[in-house]
């Protein structure tokens, strides 16, 4: 089963970033070619229930399977991305965080209006970074089709916070 195979992959690293955290490692999975077709396979075959235009992956661990997915789908991918990284004129979304605030961005030519755009990241947690892309989404008045997660920290509650965008939601691994 999927699952098994992204959770026996996914590393534990505890005290990262900070003491009292378990980081969860996607970077192991990026080891195993077949593991990574196969997680891009599911990602957009449950995309495909959502008749999606784009698919939007944000910074930085987004961009590995919400590319791949993408290609799978034949659709853009566009990357959402910390601010001052993108080169060209960009539409900017400011948003709290635990301790103080961050700002992500795209570039203003990337979604047409009226698109159905699905938001990629590797892992949901408190949904702040999840909730900062639909807002860019619908800033360029695009429509948000759904949220596509590798893996979703439940006991954070950030699906809560997404629900307003879409009641479309996947994640691969839930801990």
């Amino acid at each position: 089963m999927l699952q098994e195979r992204v959770k026996k992959a996914i590393r534990d690293v505890p005290d990262f970033p900070k003491p009292g955290i378990l980081f969860k490692d996607i970077t192991p999975i990026l080891m195993d070619h077949q593991l990574s077709v196969d997680i891009a396979a599911q990602m957009a075959n449950e995309a495909s229930k959502w008749n999606i235009d784009a698919i939007v992956g944000i910074e930085s661990r987004g961009f590995f399977f919400g590319m791949m997915a993408a290609q799978v789908l034949k659709v853009p991918f566009i990357p959402i991305r910390k601010a001052g990284k993108l080169p060209y004129e960009t539409v900017s979304h400011k948003y709290d965080l635990e301790y103080g605030s961050a700002e992500v961005e795209m570039h203003i030519d990337t979604i047409q209006p009226g698109w159905n755009v699905l938001i990629h990241d590797d892992l949901l947690a408190t949904g702040g970074t999840a909730s900062a892309a639909a807002e860019l989404v619908l800033k360029q008045k695009g429509n948000v089709a759904g949220f596509s997660f590798l893996v979703t920290l439940d006991f954070l509650n950030g699906k809560e916070k997404l629900d307003s965008y879409s009641e479309n939601f996947s994640s691969l691994v839930n801990y």
